[in-house]
């Protein structure tokens, strides 16, 4: 049996344990609370960077402003979804993390498109998306289910 085989058996075998994702809708929606008043207090000194450049470029700096919040956003959800944890501040507080299905580390532009399609299917489909966590296999919503992602409690998996 080769390395990949036993770890795609053991992934297979992980994500049917049904108590990892025991929660975790409850858990997602307040992580999510979380990340976006830590995204909002991380809007104050990129705001602040930008009044500088602004300055510094006579005006041109001031365009920035109008993608500050998604810059800001994208900027952490890349950093800390795509790092090493797989989770962001709010997912590490309510023990939560994303993975893939087949087994890899969840990277940087990932973490980017998993959070664009969750704007971009909440702005287009407003309850559908919580409300497939109903009916998904393993509380997944819509854009888990695109990506081949699923979140789990990362307390149940031994991690932190």
């Amino acid at each position: 049996m080769s390395y990949q085989t036993y770890r795609n058996d053991m992934q297979d075998t992980q994500l049917t344990n049904y108590a990892l994702f025991d929660g975790v809708r409850t858990r997602r929606i307040f992580a999510f609370l979380i990340d976006y008043a830590i995204i909002f207090m991380l809007t104050i000194p990129a705001a602040i960077i930008i009044a500088i450049l602004g300055v510094l470029t006579l005006g041109l700096g001031w365009m920035l402003y109008a993608i500050i919040f998604p810059l800001v956003a994208l900027s952490y959800i890349a950093y800390t979804m795509g790092g090493q944890q797989q989770a962001t501040l709010g997912m590490r507080a309510m023990n939560i993390r994303l993975m893939r299905l087949d087994g890899q580390r969840v990277d940087g532009m990932l973490a980017i498109v998993h959070s664009v399609l969750f704007w971009a299917l909440n702005t287009v489909l407003t309850p559908l998306i919580l409300f497939a966590t109903l009916f998904l296999d393993r509380k997944r919503t819509l854009h888990d289910l695109l990506l081949g992602t699923v979140v789990v409690r990362s307390d149940r998996l031994g991690l932190r």
